[in-house]
């Protein structure tokens, strides 16, 4: 184990079975430890579980917090194990632990957090399904459903193969370097005020989101720097929404995603406010059914007799009056007229020649400077 942090050899705590109504969080030890495990039973909170503690708590007590060591757990395994926390309290809370495994649960019942992870590195939570209600979906009380789901307060984490089926906010990520794989979102839908995954790491994202499947509810990112969203479907005009803190957006991948929208005229990615700094910004190599395409960079035509053609790029690149790199070519058949660039205010390209001719000009441009 880590330097101070007691190894425990391997000590199972074996639930049988057995469903426990307890009254309190089992916070076991409470002095920190490694290198044990609780599995294969139910936990219920009673009427009288507090409102603001957890079922089970990876919390240190005043001894180990004030020890010289960062981290006060290590390799401990929660696994097998069906946690109804009575709309009372949370489920799991793991604070300054390392190398943490939440396999195969089933939490329901919160009210504040199906599990929260606060401080540490390396929680891994996996084949886990959580909902503050049961539900299958198109739930008639769905526009109250409260809590989060997933929060991780912390950095070097994963979460992977999880359904959220009920809750207000699906995973909330407030630190960086953490990375989000096959996870099923349909919590709360947008529609009704709900987030399947809201990034709230303005400046320093550092996230990577993949294969998910986003069911009426959206992906939030404050400010992302260092942002990856590919290989996922999003559902019922649920998108991608980039919120203005301070209007940072660098290093961010939006690529090879699936939209399916009912036709409202949703954008597959949505600015929420103005960015100034765009740098390395790439949404690109997305198909959408219902909802209106957006990207980084685009092409297009325009053909006709004259001496001035405008490709309006507007209605799909991304960032409004904001053109970093422009190629065109124009066609003009046996003419050879003088030809230049003119304008690119507004999104849109114009191009002008020297002396009216029958041409068609082809434009490719890129909101990303280099």
């Amino acid at each position: 184990m880590t330097a101070g942090i007691p190894d425990l050899g391997g000590a199972e705590i074996h639930l049988d079975g057995g469903t426990y109504l307890v009254n309190g969080p089992l916070t076991l030890p409470a002095s920190g430890g490694g290198n044990f495990k609780i599995h294969s039973g139910s936990l219920r909170a009673s009427a009288e579980f507090p409102t603001d503690r957890y079922l089970i708590e990876l919390s240190a007590g005043s001894s180990a917090a004030s020890s010289s060591s960062s981290y006060h757990y290590e390799y401990v395994t929660l696994r097998d194990l069906m946690l109804d926390c009575g709309y009372r309290g949370g489920g799991v809370a793991v604070v300054d632990s390392l190398r943490v495994g939440v396999d195969n649960c089933y939490i329901t019942g919160f009210e504040t957090e199906g599990i929260a992870v606060r401080g540490g590195h390396e929680t891994y939570i996996r084949n886990t399904f959580l909902g503050q209600h049961m539900t299958a979906g198109t739930d008639p009380g769905e526009r109250s459903f409260g809590g989060t789901a997933i929060r991780l307060d912390g950095n070097d984490n994963s979460v992977s193969d999880v359904v959220v089926f009920s809750a207000a906010t699906g995973i909330m990520v407030t630190g960086g370097a953490n990375t989000i794989s096959g996870v099923h979102c349909y919590n709360k839908a947008t529609g009704f005020g709900g987030t399947g995954i809201h990034l709230k790491v303005p400046g320093l994202t550092q996230t990577w989101l993949s294969n998910c499947y986003m069911d009426y509810t959206s992906i939030v990112a404050e400010d992302p720097v260092l942002l990856h969203v590919s290989g996922s479907f999003f559902l019922g005009d649920a998108n991608v929404v980039l919120k203005a803190v301070t209007g940072v957006a660098r290093g961010v991948q939006i690529t090879g995603n699936m939209f399916n929208g009912r036709g409202k005229g949703v954008d597959i990615v949505q600015l929420d406010g103005a960015f100034g700094t765009v740098e390395q910004v790439y949404v690109q190599q997305n198909s959408a059914m219902g909802m209106n395409l957006k990207a980084t960079t685009a092409r297009g035509s325009a053909e006709g007799n004259g001496s001035s053609w405008t490709v309006d790029f507007a209605p799909v690149l991304l960032f409004p009056d904001r053109i970093g790199h422009v190629q065109y070519s124009l066609v003009a058949g046996d003419a050879f007229p003088g030809h230049t660039l003119r304008n690119i205010s507004g999104n849109q390209v114009v191009v002008a020649t020297d002396k009216a001719v029958s041409a068609t000009v082809h434009v490719l441009v890129d909101q990303n400077s280099n």
